[in-house]
């Protein structure tokens, strides 16, 4: 990192799972987000208000992804905020997790994170700062490629769920809600490791309930992130927001064998 940047973010958290999860190399990494951008159908339409995507390794889950992420492009003018939620892999905590960075960095380049968001969330009583939790997590890294080129000047507002009930998560959600110009990432895979039959029968069955905005019909099998799922169901029931499935596929359908597959899936919350 050059010292310039560094003065100019303060403390910036590096990628983590750059070359794993994801290319390191920032031509290849371009190269290939551009690729499935291109490769995603958008519809055309007034751009969502929040998105569902998954956070898998890109040769499995960024097709998916990119079909949430095209449909962000027209208003890529007019966002300025995204406030990202993603459930925590690696520390067990109680509510959400904020991070003390000033800045999180892909090969890309630098994102600045909106302190003074952060501060307002970090004042609710579920609501924790810690780097160390967002240290190694890759639940929110693997998005911020796709949102820096799919968004002009922006910043970010990452936040981790560990143990939280709907309302605790939804509550944060619905106070960083902003107007057109924030946007709400929630990344969650759906099932994990079941066979390519069973994983295709139980993700329609978690889409029809995300539809449903049913929350309640969420089990610890539907999804990794179904705490943040939850919480942003709460805010679009409170808010009037109606969810439309966009893709639903999993590993056997984008590499990898159909024996142990994981399921991902692609949603958009509109206005009703």
């Amino acid at each position: 990192m050059e010292k310039a940047e560094r003065k100019e973010f303060g403390r910036v958290r590096p990628p983590a799972q750059a070359g794993q999860f994801y290319p390191a190399n920032p031509e290849h990494l371009r190269s290939e987000v551009l690729a499935m951008l291109a490769d995603a159908k958008g519809d055309g339409g007034i751009a969502p208000k929040a998105i569902i995507a998954p956070h898998a390794g890109y040769i499995y889950s960024g097709p998916v992804a990119a079909s949430a992420y095209v449909r962000l492009k027209p208003a890529r003018d007019v966002i300025r905020r995204i406030v990202l939620v993603g459930p925590s892999h690696f520390s067990l905590f109680e509510g959400l997790a904020a991070p003390a960075a000033d800045a999180f960095a892909t090969p890309l380049g630098t994102i600045p994170l909106d302190k003074d968001a952060i501060t307002r969330a970090s004042a609710m009583p579920q609501v924790c700062v810690s780097d160390s939790i967002h240290r190694a997590e890759h639940s929110l890294e693997v998005h911020l490629p796709f949102l820096q080129l799919v968004l002009s000047d922006f910043k970010l507002v990452p936040l981790l769920v560990g143990c939280a009930d709907e309302q605790q998560v939804g509550e944060v959600i619905d106070a960083l809600w902003g107007g057109p110009e924030t946007r709400v990432v929630v990344s969650s895979d759906l099932s994990h490791y079941y066979d390519y039959a069973s994983a295709t029968a139980m993700d329609r069955k978690t889409a029809r309930a995300i539809e449903s905005l049913r929350g309640d019909l969420l089990t610890e099998e539907s999804a990794c992130g179904r705490e943040a799922i939850r919480g942003l169901l709460y805010v679009a029931r409170k808010r009037g927001l109606v969810c439309r499935l966009v893709d639903l596929r999993n590993s056997g359908d984008t590499a990898g064998s159909r024996d142990k597959v994981v399921g991902y899936g692609a949603f958009v919350f509109e206005p009703g």
